[in-house]
């Protein structure tokens, strides 16, 4: 079959991958309720288009923290692409750079932060878990930064892992598959699992203290947390559940990004993430205030297809649905795009 959609890809990765790494990718935490409303905040939102506009020309180009990309969608941070490709995170950079965005290197990768950033032909974020203790989380900061990284994304939605039942049916034990390529082998299984931090908000004072880089803020669900964010100069923030892979229960990233975009009202950059699969979800969380979107589990299904050739292509078919969706929606440009293009269904 050749791939013609994301839903494709994910059909494609499926029969590649081992049940258990596809589950370790696919699955969420508990009942996956989280996981499955993510998906099901889209369905309730229908767009109204506006008609005898002149859309000869599209336009999704935009900047994220000053930087340009082709379109407001950038790869997320996702753990352990070797699982997916032997080039892991190396490929996916590569891919990413071909769309001409913006990659987030995880923590967890198994590639290292400097072999990506070799690998890479566009800018790259880290995104940060605390490990160990602050000054081996510094290092890592000062490393990353030394390798040129362009911004630091602290995930603030994993004090501790979230029970991920596929992976315990599974037996499921990353270190037994892959290794953390950014730490030492006495600390390769690395993973929040395995972290002895706690982060609070002076970790999030201590970070603002170790760099210059800009600083987002991934897994604010609340208008208050958004707003505490805020007070403190952060520079982003992406409003995440984690995929539906912490706590269980807790609302769609797209329900609560209204609130946060209220809340921060133009302090800083809003981003979302979870149960992006079409450019029409693309456009309603543009809609609704986001700066860009992230793709998570759609890259590392384009990757296990078809390695870095199979990220590019999963992020042009995204592109090519949002240009689409933008033209016949009567928005030609994405400052165009507003929550009156929005109805939410009843």
């Amino acid at each position: 079959m050749e791939p013609i959609n994301l839903l494709d890809y994910e059909v494609l990765a499926q029969q590649r991958l081992q049940p258990a790494i596809w589950d370790y990718f696919q699955g969420g935490s508990e009942d996956e309720v989280t996981m499955r409303a993510n998906r099901a905040a889209f369905a309730r939102l229908y767009l109204r288009p506006r008609v005898l506009v002149d859309v000869n020309t599209i336009d999704m180009h935009t900047t994220v923290l000053g930087m340009p990309v082709s379109m407001p969608v950038l790869v997320a941070p996702t753990a352990s692409h070797k699982l997916a490709h032997p080039d892991g995170e190396c490929a996916t950079a590569r891919g990413a750079g071909e769309a001409g965005t913006i990659m987030i290197v995880s923590t967890s990768a198994t590639c290292s932060a400097a072999e990506v950033a070799e690998a890479a032909t566009a800018p790259l974020w880290f995104q940060l878990y605390s490990h160990h203790t602050l000054e081996t989380t510094g290092k890592l900061v000062k490393h990353v930064e030394a390798v040129g990284y362009r911004a630091i994304v602290l995930t603030v939605d994993s004090p501790y892992l979230g029970r991920r039942e596929r992976d315990l049916h599974n037996q499921f034990i990353l270190g037994q598959h892959v290794s953390m390529a950014n730490f030492s082998n006495k600390n390769a299984s690395a993973s929040p699992s395995a972290r002895h931090l706690v982060d609070t908000w002076e970790t999030v004072d201590w970070l603002r203290s170790m760099t210059t880089l800009p600083i987002l803020l991934k897994g604010i669900l609340t208008a208050e947390d958004a707003r505490l964010a805020a007070k403190r100069g952060i520079d982003g923030i992406v409003v995440s559940n984690h995929g539906g892979r912490q706590l269980d229960g807790a609302i769609a990233s797209l329900d609560a990004l209204p609130e946060i975009v209220e809340a921060v009202a133009g302090r800083c950059e809003v981003y979302v993430d979870g149960g992006i699969r079409r450019g029409t979800d693309v456009l309603k969380a543009l809609a609704l205030g986001a700066r860009a979107v992230l793709l998570g589990r759609s890259i590392l299904w384009g990757l296990a297809v078809n390695g870095q050739e199979g990220v590019r292509h999963v992020l042009e078919l995204l592109r090519a649905e949002l240009e689409l969706a933008m033209a016949l929606s009567g928005r030609p440009t994405l400052a165009s795009i507003d929550r009156s293009l929005l109805k939410v269904a009843r």
